[in-house]
């Protein structure tokens, strides 16, 4: 067994893990203790990372060759690389020639590590001489370091993790951090426990698990946040909070944006947002940090998306940074505005320039004398002085024709891009789509010319940066599987045949060969340290050989020793007067309006168990047993008032585009509103998903689109005729059976119906194996649809097919009656237990056969039941409740369990927490279910000795 240290692949966290393997397998996954962002502490996602590299998903999911496509209606074969990387070189050099260089374009990811993105971006902009090179940072970050950049001068944010053990009060905003951010957000809770005094202000459209957890929730409409925030400067103004000293000797443009806030009174705010005006008063109270006596409080500002995706995201920025200079809460422990990154590497692309306005080490590509330098040390004569296109301008040049190839890297622009329409037209019109990528199985793949494979988490050297500026290795545990390369070297094999079909102009006594001499990832570190020389970033003091030692946070100068924890201590900025600005956005209502047509705002967020458009995590059927199936979640007041009952199909319809979902009551959203978990993407369910309906419209500064809000309407869908299935598979057989399925998406499209196929179960650690011996792994997969009308019978026989219910495959109990539509299919194991099941026409008994499926419950008995056109007799379930939801992903507990074990507890809420704990161990692992916990310890009162206990869950 070898163990290697290295970095999650997920949030901008950036958790140092250790890697244990076997061989050419990696077996298991544990948190490292001693690395500074974590301690050890791994949430769902981190703890599953084995699982998603295990051998039986390999030749299921990963691209193992590089495949070319002869044409665009046949599949994918296998090709030689010398030969996919020519011919990747001979089509980017004609198109250029013929074109110009700028009907190319480079889309990458955040998931890419920093040496990845360098030789990327010189490609790019040193090599093809376009600036068409952007990533989905630009969907995730690009708010922000507009943000940064316009108010303090450099996209950087100023604090360290540390920060959140000396706040005193800390401001949440547009950030459900408890699931975005699980492991800093248990950090959080630390600093709390700790410091009871501690206040946590939420402002957030929806009560997530963060905002039911603070003292204070600001549930702002979408869109309001501008006004909130001058609202909180006009409280303190008017109230004396300020630090005019600071403000005086550190900051300009203070009177414009003091004029701005005069008329955001907290009454006219609280109508604007929403909000009670004393809520709005309190909370302005509490950031300003103002004692009676002594210093003033520290006050920490926390976001992420919910500022950030929106076509006001750096208004946004800036007016919550305005709060921090005029109270001179920056620079010092536990104070300062930090964004936190929502990719594991998003800091380092932009560190190297990989955004279509950025050059390398922080250089602005407006600025000629920053090509120059870039020009000279690329040894390139120059670097294009057009802006490239961002995102959303790139896959709509490409709809256009004016974009002609398209090389995507890491990333699945047909799921995570905004209004889905335009990017699959894009995709489709673009003459050669390059992707390079891990997993055959995303929606992107199916729209490539040529596949080329690339290595991923474990098999990958490098380095990335998390949120606090923090540079961490990553390390290959085992080699990477196939034919599978490094995503840098391969850029760099495609540069090199670049170089000879279309010299380079060079800079004057070059002397190279190449501009691409790189043998190894830490050669390309290497050359990206030395551009950063001077500059905000600078880290010349800083090697490979001491991050082997330990992570570093920037800057790290030549000479120095450590990294700076935090900047701007001494309230010198980097801009050309050394003096931060203040900015006064006027509030303009950006969000899409609402109106008669569309009244119902739409916000999108994450699961807790799910990552991005799930290519990896989605892989892991127990990872989707916290939030099991697509649904579009409204408030029970508003489920009532339509007089809709949970599971009821709907149309959600924006300008752009409408799904079918099945609704599902919480209360977490406010009337009027609904959400949409951004994961649900065409790989799960049928319609295009949940950015099918997103809007495209961009900041105007950081050209980040609005990917957060959306208008919509609500309607019944007329799809009486339903599916509702299930099956077990031996775990190498699942995905298969899943891509059969899928298969099917586009008939069921085609007749206005709706589907989604979802993995269930639970993939066993390989520690299990010895105990399971008797009973392999298993996956499940779980099939819903629903028609118009009864489906063709060939639709029907696919569906059974790819579930294992075709009579060819084993014993069935069957019942059809073609004149009503009814169709039930049940395979039983030896043993009785149920294999897989399809009803078809009426699936009204799906509420118990789902369970026995689910828990592997003898289910010969109820075979008769099933065969019966009707729901199971009362009489024969009487004693069974419906599953309770999952709660805890570690250990498999129920909220059912959780309440039950609540209501015997007595004392304390610590007390009581503990007592839950020790009984079923719920957040003793990961701890990423501890807000819900405590959740429902809050909701469940102790009952008395003499009092019954709870119902027991009997299908858990």
């Amino acid at each position: 067994m070898q163990a290697t240290r290295s970095t999650c692949p997920y949030c901008g966290v950036g958790c140092g893990v250790v890697i244990e393997s076997r061989g050419a397998q990696i077996t298991g996954v544990r948190g490292d203790p001693d690395h500074p962002a974590n301690f050890g502490r791994l949430c769902t996602k981190g703890q599953t990372l084995h699982l998603t590299a295990a051998a039986h998903l390999q030749p299921q999911l990963r691209a193992l060759q590089p495949m070319r496509r002869a044409a665009r209606d046949q599949p994918l074969l296998p090709v030689a690389w010398d030969v996919a990387l020519d011919e990747v070189a001979q089509r980017f050099a004609q198109i250029a020639e013929e074109s110009g260089p700028d009907a190319l374009g480079l889309y990458l990811s955040g998931q890419l590590l920093t040496e990845d993105y360098y030789v990327f971006n010189k490609l790019a902009k040193g090599l093809l001489g376009t600036n068409n090179v952007d990533t989905n940072s630009r969907l995730c970050m690009s708010s922000a370091v507009a943000g940064y950049k316009q108010s303090l001068g450099a996209d950087a944010p100023p604090n360290c993790y540390e920060d959140l053990d000396h706040a005193a009060t800390v401001f949440i905003t547009g950030s459900n951090m408890a699931w975005a951010h699980p492991v800093l957000f248990r950090r959080l809770e630390d600093a709390r426990r700790a410091n009871p005094a501690q206040r946590w202000i939420v402002a957030d459209p929806r009560r997530t698990e963060t905002a039911a957890l603070a003292d204070l929730h600001l549930q702002l409409l979408p869109g309001t946040d501008v006004v909130l925030y001058h609202a909180l400067l006009h409280v303190m103004l008017w109230e004396g909070l300020t630090d005019p000293a600071f403000i005086a000797a550190h900051t300009t443009g203070f009177e414009a944006l003091r004029d701005r806030v005069r008329e955001f009174s907290p009454a006219v705010a609280a109508k604007t947002c929403g909000l009670k005006a004393e809520d709005i008063v309190q909370a302005a109270r509490w950031i300003a940090g103002v004692q009676a006596d002594g210093p003033r409080a520290p006050t920490l500002s926390l976001w992420c998306q919910g500022l950030n995706q929106s076509s006001s995201g750096t208004d946004k920025n800036s007016a919550l940074i305005n709060l921090h200079l005029a109270t001179g809460q920056i620079g010092r422990p536990g104070a300062g505005p930090f964004s936190l990154t929502g990719q594991p590497n998003a800091m380092g692309g932009r560190e190297v320039g990989g955004l279509a306005n950025l050059l390398s080490a922080h250089r602005d590509l407006a600025n000629p004398a920053h090509r120059e330098e870039v020009a000279a040390f690329w040894g390139v004569q120059v670097v294009p002085a057009v802006r490239g296109k961002s995102a959303v301008q790139m896959f709509e040049a490409a709809a256009e024709g004016e974009i002609r190839a398209l090389w995507i890297a890491c990333t699945n622009p047909a799921q995570s891009l905004p209004n889905q329409a335009v990017v699959r037209r894009a995709l489709q019109r673009a003459e050669f789509v390059v992707l390079q990528e891990a997993y055959t199985t995303t929606a992107t793949a199916g729209y490539a010319d040529l596949l080329l494979p690339a290595s991923t988490w474990g098999e990958k050297e490098g380095t990335v940066t998390n949120s606090e500026r923090r540079i961490s290795r990553v390390r290959a545990a085992v080699p990477a599987p196939g034919q599978a390369r490094a995503d840098w070297a391969i850029a760099a094999d495609v540069a090199q045949r670049l170089e000879k079909l279309r010299p380079p102009a060079r800079w004057p006594g070059w002397q190279g060969e190449t501009l691409f001499p790189y043998r190894s990832a830490e050669d390309v570190w290497n050359e990206h340290r030395e551009s950063t020389r001077g500059r905000d970033l600078d880290i010349t003091g800083l090697s490979y050989a001491q991050l082997e030692a330990a992570p570093q946070q920037w800057p790290l100068r030549e000479g120095e020793t450590t990294g700076a924890a935090r900047l701007y201590a001494d309230g010198v900025f980097p801009t050309p007067d050394g003096r931060a600005r203040f900015v006064a956005p006027a509030w303009r209502n950006v969000a899409e309006p609402r109106d008669a047509r569309y009244p119902v705002a739409l916000n999108t967020g994450r699961l807790r168990d799910q990552w991005h458009g799930a290519s990896r995590t989605g892989t892991l059927g127990r990872l989707f047993a916290h939030s099991p199936e697509p649904v579009l979640e409204l408030h029970p007041q508003e489920l009532a008032r339509r007089r809709w009952l949970p599971g009821k199909l709907v149309r959600v319809a924006s300008r752009r585009g409408a799904l079918v979902l099945p609704v599902a009551p919480s209360e977490a959203v406010a009337p009027a509103q609904a959400f949409i978990a951004m994961h649900w993407g065409g790989e799960w369910l049928s319609g295009g998903g949940v950015n099918t309906l997103t809007s495209d419209s961009v900041c105007p500064t950081s050209h980040q689109p609005e990917l957060k809000h959306a208008a919509v309407r609500l309607e019944p869908a007329a799809l009486p005729w339903q599916m509702a299935g299930g099956a077990w598979w031996p775990a190498e057989q699942a995905w298969a059976r899943r891509e059969a399925l899928r298969a099917v998406f586009a008939a069921i499209e085609a007749a206005g119906g709706y589907a989604h196929c979802v993995p269930f179960g639970r993939e066993f650690d390989p520690a299990e194996a010895e105990a399971l011996a008797t009973a392999p792994a298993e996956a499940g997969l779980r099939w819903r649809a629903a028609l118009p009308a009864t489906a063709e019978p060939a639709l029907l026989q696919a569906v059974a097919a790819a579930l294992g219910l075709d009579p060819a495959q084993g014993p069935l109990l069957q019942y059809a009656d073609p004149r009503l539509g009814q169709t039930r299919r049940l395979a039983l194991r030896p043993d009785g237990t149920l294999r897989a099941y399809l009803l078809a026409g009426d699936t009204a008994a799906d509420a118990w056969v789902l369970p026995l499926l689910l828990g592997r419950e003898p289910a010969a008995a109820y075979g008769r039941a099933l065969l019966a056109a009707r729901a199971v007799p009362p009489d024969m379930l009487a004693q069974r409740a419906p599953r309770s939801p999952q709660v805890c992903a570690c250990f498999d507990v129920s909220e059912a369990r959780i309440v039950q074990a609540a209501a015997q507890a007595d004392g304390t809420p610590a007390q009581r927490l503990q007592a839950v704990q020790q009984a079923l161990h719920c957040g003793t692992r990961c701890g990423s279910c501890l807000p819900a916990v405590k959740g429902l310890l809050q909701r469940t009162p102790c009952a008395p000795p003499q009092a019954a206990s709870a119902p027991q869950e009997t299908l858990a």
